[in-house]
């Protein structure tokens, strides 16, 4: 199957691998960045008509949830501590050791990448960018407090998306990196874990439950491809003049509004079309609205004027949802700055400058991060740099990849709030 970011080969699962012992006593999963043409355009076709995808069957939504694997995962191994990482041509997949699950075998198949070349246009000059491949692995049962979406790079050592995920694509800094944690029409609110060494995708915890966000009429779950901008960070320490509040103390937040549903830690080259400012319990949370490279609108779409041009409607929905989707948890609606208006390019470009350098002083030490973790891998002169080894045994810690939980019930319920 060839998607517009990745070219995969798909594996039948009854194919014969190699089964035997397993250096480390679990397998775990590894996401391959694909989605379905079919699944692609209807959920485009929902968007552009100002109208989300009403109610999914409880049955349809367990599937796309709890089965999410069985379209965009595969399971692989880690390879042996000390082995030398393996080449990464376009395709490669290797036969991988197997382990014994609740008495049966995981076929084990590590699937790699190497996307190809994206090129972005803006109203003024384009510019092209061969990104790093990047994987996302699990560890733990989806919808547990234990799961985690750690990532590799192209040479299979674990990073921080975080950290160590550069911000920016291509030297014209008109591509950058985002890492998707929710796709597209899931309800799961799955974050980067800012607090944990290595910053793994998690599903965030309140009042010692999972979230899971409402569905709130007309919307299912998300209605976009939802991650954050690494390298950034809203310091809670910096008022905004603008907003007059401070920073979340997270990761720049990223709508991705292409038509491909998008997967969990998938890590996609967007350019940014424009900026808008929630004001969350007395915090600015900053919505950066951007494009998938290799999106069929990406050429049409450069800047926040052009959405509402190609994509009626769709900022005000955005709009609505980020108002209202806290009130069915008895949270009063959400205001904005700016009233609720999106700023445009080149003013999402400086708020993401800007916290790229707040970002540049938390991991340098010369800003006070609180409880937040500044491991690393790469960043050049930082105090919380790790070796590779450090950050393989992190990982090596993580328990086993097991099979997703049943989804609470009632997730697929509507809301009819009232803002």
């Amino acid at each position: 199957m060839t998607s517009r970011l990745s070219t995969v080969a798909r594996v039948p699962v009854s194919a014969s691998f190699g089964l035997g012992h397993h250096s480390r006593s679990h397998a775990i999963r590894a996401i391959a960045t694909t989605t379905t043409a079919a699944a692609a355009a209807a959920s485009n076709s929902a968007l552009m008509a100002g109208f989300s995808v009403g109610r999914i069957g409880q049955q349809q939504q367990q599937q796309h949830e709890q089965h999410e694997d069985r379209r965009h995962f595969t399971r692989h191994s880690p390879a042996p501590a000390g082995s030398s990482p393996a080449s990464h041509p376009s395709v490669n997949i290797r036969n991988a050791h197997s382990a014994s699950r609740c008495g049966h075998l995981v076929p084990s198949v590590v699937v790699q990448m190497r996307r190809m070349s994206t090129r972005a246009h803006s109203s003024s000059s384009s510019a092209s960018s061969a990104p790093m491949a990047y994987t996302a692995v699990e560890s733990g049962s989806p919808y547990s407090d234990k799961y985690r979406v750690f990532i590799k790079n192209a040479e299979g050592k674990v990073i921080s998306p975080f950290h160590d995920i550069p911000l920016y694509a291509n030297a014209e800094k008109t591509i950058l990196n985002v890492i998707i944690e929710v796709p597209r029409w899931s309800n799961a609110k799955m974050e980067i874990d800012t607090k944990s060494p290595l910053n793994p995708i998690k599903q965030d915890v309140k009042n010692g439950k999972l979230r899971f966000v409402k569905n709130c009429f007309p919307h299912h779950g998300y209605i976009w491809n939802y991650g954050a901008f690494p390298q950034t960070w809203e310091d809670p320490h910096h008022v905004t003049p603008e907003t007059g509040a401070k920073g979340d103390n997270d990761p720049l937040d990223v709508c991705e509004i292409g038509e491909a549903v998008a997967t969990r830690g998938q890590v996609k080259q967007v350019k940014v079309l424009g900026i808008m400012a929630l004001l969350d319990e007395g915090e600015t949370d900053w919505k950066i609205l951007a494009i998938d490279v290799n999106d069929p609108l990406a050429e049409k779409l450069n800047d926040v004027e052009d959405i509402e041009k190609h994509m009626p409607k769709f900022i005000e929905a955005t709009n609505n949802w980020f108002k209202i989707y806290k009130i069915p948890d008895g949270k009063p609606a959400n205001q904005f700055a700016f009233e609720g208006k999106a700023k445009n390019s080149a003013y999402a470009h400086k708020i993401i400058e800007e916290t790229h350098g707040f970002w540049n002083k938390l991991v340098n030490k010369t800003a006070d991060g609180g409880a937040l973790s500044c491991v690393n891998t790469t960043v050049a002169g930082s105090p919380f740099t790790v070796s590779e080894a450090e950050a393989e045994k992190i990982f090596a810690a993580q328990p086993a990849a097991g099979p997703a939980n049943a989804l609470p019930e009632g997730v697929d319920k509507w809301y009819y709030p009232n803002a």
